[in-house]
């Protein structure tokens, strides 16, 4: 266990050393990602199914804000739908206004959300993104968490229904229709919003609360609550839920999420202390988790502290020379002049002489 916290302190301590480079590739790894995605999932305009197009505009991102990150996504799905028709477009362009209007400008600080929704979708691990968004952000994760679930399920509306759009024997009104009834009566999709929207917040309910533990029984209910959901509504709406893909996911999440636990919180509940001390207006409850990785090099600090202080630097004796010959007569003729000794009678003799004057 040792060993894994000191890889801890040395990541971290390598992250606070060079954040400034990890950050700007975090954000050109998750804006090509996003970017990617959009292509393999939607892919109509062939003008933009380019990996260096990709790779020049997530290199644009990684300088700029995560909001960029949003907007050239969504630039990019309005002009992919737009290769199957206007209509298409203009409803992909209605639905992205009505998210930013409505919800994400609600939650501005923690938009880059809506991207990770897809891919955590796309790559399987379905419960991943709630969970994480309950450990490390607020409940307004919850609204570009939903807005991202939606355009996921979209695109894939989009991709079942290309041929159907694309052909000319459907009316506007008629293509409208199939979008709207296929977005609103997408129910695996509104299962999934209103799991993952009650794991997001489920998870940061528990993650604040004081008991012992916390981040780990919010982690392991998270990933339950979240697949309950989906059975529960799988079951009440007639769907059919695949069980070990499911609970495969859910535990892949769970991993996943406590190691975020690890790097990030990794509290010591062991050496838990619970303090008690008031002033002239409040009585203070305190309780104080130690980090393990600080303690333990602490104490090694501490060690290293004590042994050095008792290690004292002796006097280093240097060899008197030897004489020899006429030196060492000559120094043997010399005698030594002691210190006379009546001057401690001297000092008695004055104190009584002052004593008989008194």
């Amino acid at each position: 266990m040792a060993v894994l916290f000191e890889i801890r302190q040395r990541v971290k301590g390598m992250y606070a050393r060079y954040e400034t480079y990890i950050l700007p590739a975090v954000k050109f790894i998750l804006a090509f990602l996003f970017f990617m995605w959009i292509n393999s999932s939607m892919g109509y305009m062939s003008q933009l199914d380019n990996v260096f197009l990709m790779l020049l505009l997530a290199l644009i991102c990684c300088i700029l804000p995560p909001s960029i990150t949003i907007f050239i996504g969504s630039v990019l799905m309005v002009i992919h739908s737009y290769a199957l028709g206007i209509e298409v477009a203009g409803f992909m362009l209605v639905l992205l206004l009505l998210m930013a209007i409505l919800f994400l400008r609600f939650s501005s600080g923690q938009n880059v959300v809506l991207a990770l929704a897809p891919l955590s979708l796309s790559f399987g691990v379905p419960a991943l993104l709630p969970i994480g968004c309950g450990l490390l952000g607020t409940p307004l994760c919850a609204l570009p968490a939903v807005c991202g679930t939606v355009l996921y399920y979209f695109v894939q509306l989009l991709r079942t229904q290309s041929t159907a759009l694309m052909g000319g024997d459907m009316e506007i009104a008629d293509k409208l229709e199939l979008l709207a009834n296929g977005l609103a009566q997408n129910w695996e999709m509104w299962i999934t919003v209103v799991a993952v929207a009650a794991v997001i917040l489920l998870v940061y309910l528990l993650r604040t609360r004081s008991f012992d533990y916390a981040w780990r029984i919010s982690i392991v209910a998270g990933g339950a609550a979240f697949a309950v959901v989906l059975y529960a509504g799988g079951y009440t709406m007639g769907l059919s839920v695949s069980t070990l893909p499911l609970l495969g996911s859910v535990l892949i999440s769970i991993g996943i999420s406590l190691i975020i636990d690890f790097f990030v919180f990794g509290g010591d509940y062991r050496r838990t202390e619970r303090l008690e001390y008031e002033d002239d207006e409040y009585y203070y409850y305190v309780k104080a988790v130690p980090k393990a990785a600080a303690s333990a090099s602490a104490g090694r600090n501490q060690r290293k502290a004590s042994g050095s202080s008792r290690r004292e630097k002796k006097p280093v004796s240097r060899p008197r020379p030897v004489s020899t010959g006429p030196e060492r007569q000559r120094n043997s003729n010399h005698t030594i002049a002691e210190p006379p000794e009546n001057d401690a009678f001297n000092y008695e003799k004055e104190l009584e002489k002052s004593l008989k004057d008194l």
